[in-house]
């Protein structure tokens, strides 16, 4: 839900050079680039979207061809609602490039790792933190 796998899959992951610092320079500038493609990529699509809306909004006479355009239209605009909280969490997540605090936890401060920064470049959390507060919430404790 939270990304279009093909473009995380399609953009190069970063190789650091040997005794590379985490977070350097560098490695924010491959991150800064990734998430800027990204957000373009989401735009695009929401663009393209709202034209094929506008192009496919004729009413077809049958009820079960209107009843089916209406449910594509309506799956398409909560995949496009997702896609927007997605772009939200880019912006923040370029924020926390220009103020140093991207790649780590917000909630231990640990580095969050190259390899999880890669597969979800919007992570805020270790896979630990995260999995504790997925599980505080099962149990209904936010």
């Amino acid at each position: 839900m939270e990304q279009s796998s093909s473009f995380i899959e399609d953009y190069p992951p970063y190789v650091p050079e040997e005794g590379e610092e985490y977070m350097s320079a560098n490695m924010k500038a491959h991150f800064r680039n990734k998430l800027l493609a990204w957000k373009k990529q989401l735009i695009n699509e929401a663009e393209t979207t709202v034209t094929h809306l506008r192009s496919d909004s004729s009413t077809p006479a049958d009820p079960n061809d209107r009843a089916t355009q209406e449910e594509e239209f309506a799956l398409e605009l909560r995949t496009r609602d997702r896609e927007r909280k997605l772009i939200s969490k880019i912006d923040k997540s370029l924020k926390e490039i220009e103020t140093g605090d991207y790649g780590y936890c917000k909630i231990s401060g640990d580095e969050i790792g190259l390899g999880r920064m890669e597969a979800r470049p919007t992570a805020d959390m270790t896979v630990e933190m995260k999995r504790q507060q997925e599980i505080r919430e099962k149990q209904g404790v936010a």
